[in-house]
């Protein structure tokens, strides 16, 4: 029997994804590093400790808001991905509040309420992304927040046994980087949009590999840290998102699974007509 087309695209997708599940099982806890509070730029600057890395996070906030109003003006409210943007943009400006307060003084308790809204943004842009390409229902935007809300809770809550594992929280983060290009390879999206997406992707590695960096680059230019020039980056690959979701989706796209169902349940026999006589 030959496989429905929806659900085919969803094999290599999930295969991906049960992989990575399996390799982050098979290794083991993951401990977050024994000096992860100690970033290199301790400078305080309008008595603002640890200026730098506390107000470079302002750029979240500006592509939250930036990326609200572009989603409510730009993007038709008939699209499937628009509730995974939603949650994406909100939780932007969530995580300048929260890795704000976390970096005025360090801790793994205030580590929370910087992880929480990242992992929220990164199962909001998942989600969209799922919702647009691979015809996802709408509970996949709230069941991927409670997982992500379950990552940072795990976290913590082995941290306070003594261990604390960032599997889950990890695990989140790679996803988008790996799926997003993956589906919208599958899904044929233009490739100036997927050039977007892929240019964020690379931004947000760069911002990863700045942040293990940290000393080393203060070391280097002096006027900056590695965590401060990694939430530049981010902030970038952010907006590179908010680019290429509001920019070039104006209709949603006959290639997309969800357009297509909802035309089919339109057309269905059954359907109440329109003023023209035409089935909607």
């Amino acid at each position: 029997m030959p496989l429905n087309p929806n659900r085919s695209r969803h094999l290599l997708p999930g295969l991906v994804l049960l992989i990575a599940i399996t390799a982050m099982g098979l290794h083991g806890p993951i401990a977050q590093l024994a000096d992860y509070h100690h970033f290199a730029d301790q400078r305080a600057w309008l008595s603002i400790p640890h200026a730098a890395d506390v107000l470079s996070n302002i750029g979240f906030a500006l592509v939250g808001v930036w990326g609200l109003f572009r989603l409510n003006h730009g993007r038709p409210a008939n699209t499937p991905g628009r509730a995974g943007y939603q949650l994406f943009f909100a939780s932007l400006v969530l995580t300048a509040l929260g890795s704000g307060w976390y970096h005025l003084a360090p801790d793994n308790g205030r580590l929370v309420w910087d992880r929480l809204p990242i992992a929220l943004a990164c199962a909001g842009l998942l989600s969209a992304i799922w919702r647009e390409h691979l015809a996802g229902q709408r509970w996949v935007t709230p069941v991927l927040a409670l997982l992500s809300t379950c990552s940072v809770a795990w976290w913590r809550f082995t941290d306070l046994q003594g261990g604390g594992d960032l599997r889950p929280y990890l695990l989140l983060q790679l996803m988008p980087l790996v799926l997003i290009p993956l589906v919208q390879w599958q899904a044929g999206v233009p490739r100036a949009q997927r050039r977007v997406f892929l240019l964020a992707m690379v931004c947000y590695v760069m911002a990863k590999a700045c942040e293990l960096a940290d000393h080393t680059i203060f070391d280097q230019l002096l006027c900056l840290s590695g965590h401060t020039l990694k939430h530049l980056l981010a902030t970038m690959a952010a907006a590179l998102v908010a680019h290429g979701a509001c920019s070039y989706a104006h209709a949603p796209k006959s290639h997309d699974l969800g357009f297509r169902q909802a035309q089919k349940a339109r057309l269905r026999p059954g359907a109440p007509a329109g003023p023209t006589g035409r089935r909607r």
